[in-house]
C-alpha cells in the first residue's frame, strides 16, 4: 500500500503539472450541463435529476477513457515507465497507484456538474441518496477504466488519441446520456441495454431516483466488465512481451 501511494502521488503530480489535462475532463460535463440541462429542465426536479445523474456518468466516462487510454499510451513512451516495469515490486503497485490517482481526478471531474446542479437547477437528493452516488461513481468507473487501459496498452499515443475519441461519442450517445429515461430515439432503446454506458447510467439513476435497473443492463454491464479486463490483461502482456523478450 506504501508503494501504491506514492505511485498514487507521483501519478497526481504528473497531471497536476498539465492543468489542462484536468479541466479538460471537467469541462465537457459542465458546459454540456450547462447549456443543455440547465435550459431544458433545470425547473423541473425529476428530469433535473436525471439528468445530473447522466451528466456524472458522462464525466466519468470522460475522465477514465481519456485518462487512462490516452495516458499510459503517452507513458508508455517515457522511459521512466520502462524502467518501472522492471523494478522487483512487480505492476501491482503501479496499477493501484495509477487507479487512486484515476479516481482523484474522476470525482474532481464531477464536481462541477454537481455544482452547477446544486445551484442553477431544481435537483435534489437526500444525504444518503448522495453517499450512494458517490459509491457508485468508483463502481460505474470499472469498466472505462478497463477500456482505457486497453486502448492505452494497445495503441501508441497517436492512435490511442483517435480511438478514444472514436470510441467515446458513440458509446455516450447510444447509452442513451444525452437523453432522460423515456425520450430516447427508438434505435438508441433497442441498443442502449448492450452498451456499458447504459448500465452505469442505470446504477447512478437508481442510486438518486427509484428507477429500477433492466436487468439486461446489469448483465451486459457485467459481460462488459470481464470482456475488458481480458482485453486490458492481454494488451498488457503484449506490450510487456514485446519490449522484455
Amino acid at each position: 500500500m506504501p508503494l501504491a501511494l506514492v505511485h498514487a502521488r507521483y501519478q497526481l503530480l504528473e497531471i497536476v503539472r498539465i492543468p489542462v489535462a484536468i479541466f479538460g475532463s471537467a469541462f465537457f460535463p459542465a458546459a454540456t450541463m450547462l447549456f443543455f440541462v440547465v435550459p431544458f429542465a433545470g425547473d423541473d426536479p425529476t428530469a433535473a435529476t436525471y439528468a445530473t445523474a447522466a451528466m456524472v456518468t458522462f464525466a466519468v466516462m470522460s475522465a477514465n477513457i481519456f485518462q487512462y487510454g490516452i495516458g499510459v499510451a503517452e507513458d508508455r513512451d517515457q522511459p521512466w515507465s520502462v524502467y518501472s516495469r522492471t523494478l522487483p515490486a512487480g505492476p501491482g503497485p503501479r496499477f493501484a497507484g495509477r487507479i487512486l490517482a484515476g479516481l482523484a481526478i474522476t470525482y474532481f471531474s464531477m464536481l462541477p456538474v454537481v455544482v452547477i446542479a446544486a445551484v442553477a437547477t431544481a435537483a435534489r437528493v437526500t444525504p444518503a441518496q448522495f453517499l450512494l452516488a458517490a459509491g457508485g461513481v468508483a463502481l460505474i468507473s470499472i469498466p472505462f477504466t478497463l477500456l482505457g487501459l486497453a486502448i492505452g496498452y494497445s495503441l501508441p499515443s497517436k492512435a490511442a488519441i483517435v480511438v478514444a475519441q472514436l470510441i467515446f461519442f458513440p458509446l455516450a450517445f447510444g447509452g442513451g446520456l444525452l437523453f432522460g429515461p423515456d425520450n430516447a430515439p427508438g434505435f438508441v432503446d433497442a441498443i442502449a441495454p448492450y452498451l456499458p454506458t447504459r448500465g452505469a447510467l442505470e446504477l447512478m439513476w437508481a442510486a438518486v431516483t427509484d428507477w429500477r435497473p433492466n436487468p439486461v443492463s446489469m448483465v451486459m454491464l457485467g459481460v462488459w466488465v470481464v470482456a475488458l479486463a481480458a482485453v486490458a490483461g492481454w494488451a498488457y502482456r503484449r506490450d510487456e512481451g514485446r519490449r522484455f523478450t
